[in-house]
């Protein structure tokens, strides 16, 4: 038997038993689907929480003023202009700047309410996170007093078309202080570029107003809530950060580009493992669905692979066949199973604001696995029709 007589042979038996070909078909599909939606979704992920590491900046390292103790949580205590001092005074340190984020304040425009993230800073914000960039207006400078800089959506929420503030305005901002509410108005001299993104919506929604001013409003004294940093090369960050550890006793925390890359990467690494792994079985279950109508499938065309056997056909193109009608089931679920994954991974990413990867390399893998699920699955029923003895088999009723 030739082997696209084979192939021929192997769809005209697929066609036949249509209803059982379309379940098997679904449960490949399904679990295939449900690998390509969720890994392309995590990689997608991946993706994003990058593009954001990168607005880190690779040279800039972040230090807090909590060390993490196993049951009891965050230990220590804001840092002060002393401390600020000192970590200014280290060699390799290019850039510093103290911040103060005290907490959210609200803000009533045209009757309705809107809430923003409050940060205090100083000018060299502005150099060391550089990727934030003036859309309208201009920077904080050092003479500066009484003026902001605000995020994108909070000059228009929801990316209305008509901003509901613009540079030049005046904003008031309603917070608490010590449970007592306060207010302050402050006049906007910048609006940054939208940022975008899923974790870059809460940057979009900032306001950053000079350090003292923050100081003065929230009544903080002379309490830093973290300083960032920019390293002058990329070869001094783990100097710098031991510098600072050994000035601090270690009773602080210090954040890296690279720790940051590798934590985000471990975590999002053991998410899709999780996933795809759970995916992963219902492809297992469509592989035990294959075997058992398959097996049923041998058993009610014994007589057709008795009359085979006794024209001619050999043992290895009897198994052959089932086979390839494994493989056909396995590659028809397969590609529909990435379609249908693709589609479902890139509606749900539309509808949470995430970018989905719709790599080329992952609807192979998909197939691929879905074709080998198949194909192990099909062989015992096929080692199961190829050893029947042909007069065994015209006898069977």
């Amino acid at each position: 038997m030739k082997l696209q007589d084979t192939i021929l042979t192997a769809f005209q038996g697929l066609n036949e038993r249509k209803f059982r070909l379309a379940l098997n078909i679904l449960g490949i599909l399904i679990g295939c689907a449900a690998v390509t939606g969720l890994i392309s979704i995590t990689q997608g992920l991946t993706i994003e929480v990058s593009s954001q590491l990168d607005m880190f900046g690779p040279t800039n390292i972040m230090v807090i003023p909590y060390e993490i103790r196993q049951g009891r949580g965050l230990i220590g205590d804001s840092f002060n202009w002393r401390d600020v001092q000192i970590m200014e005074r280290l060699p390799n340190v290019k850039y510093i700047a103290p911040i103060v984020s005290s907490q959210y304040a609200s803000y009533t425009i045209r009757g309705k309410t809107y809430t923003a993230a409050i940060f205090g800073v100083t000018p060299v914000y502005f150099e060391i996170f550089n990727s934030f960039k003036i859309e309208d207006g201009r920077k904080l400078i050092q003479s500066d007093t009484g003026s902001v800089v605000i995020g994108h959506l909070l000059a228009q929420p929801n990316n209305d078309e008509d901003p509901i503030l613009e540079v030049g305005d005046r904003i008031t901002l309603n917070f608490y202080v010590g449970g007592e509410p306060r207010q302050a108005t402050f006049r906007i001299i910048g609006i940054l570029e939208e940022i975008g993104g899923t974790f870059g919506s809460e940057d979009d929604k900032s306001l950053m107003m000079p350090f003292r001013d923050a100081q003065t409003a929230f009544e903080t004294g002379s309490k830093v809530d973290f300083v960032s940093i920019q390293v002058n090369k990329m070869e001094n960050i783990d100097t710098v950060v031991e510098d600072i550890k050994d000035k601090f006793d270690n009773k602080i925390m210090v954040m890296s580009y690279d720790q940051i890359q590798q934590q985000v990467d471990q975590v999002l690494g053991t998410i899709e493992a999780v996933l795809g792994g759970i995916a992963a079985i219902s492809l297992l279950v469509a592989g035990v669905s294959i075997v058992n109508t398959m097996t049923i499938s041998v058993m009610e065309r014994t007589r057709e692979i008795g009359i085979l056997k006794a024209i001619g056909s050999k043992s290895n193109e009897i198994l052959l066949l089932f086979i390839a009608e494994a493989t056909i089931t396995g590659l028809v679920g397969g590609i529909l199973g990435a379609i249908v994954g693709f589609t479902a991974g890139i509606l749900v990413g539309n509808y949470i604001g995430l970018p989905v990867s719709t790599s080329t390399s992952l609807g192979l893998l998909v197939v691929g696995f879905a074709v080998i699920t198949s194909v192990l699955a099909g062989l015992y029923p096929s080692w199961q029709a190829a050893n029947l003895h042909p007069v065994e088999a015209l006898r069977y009723e």
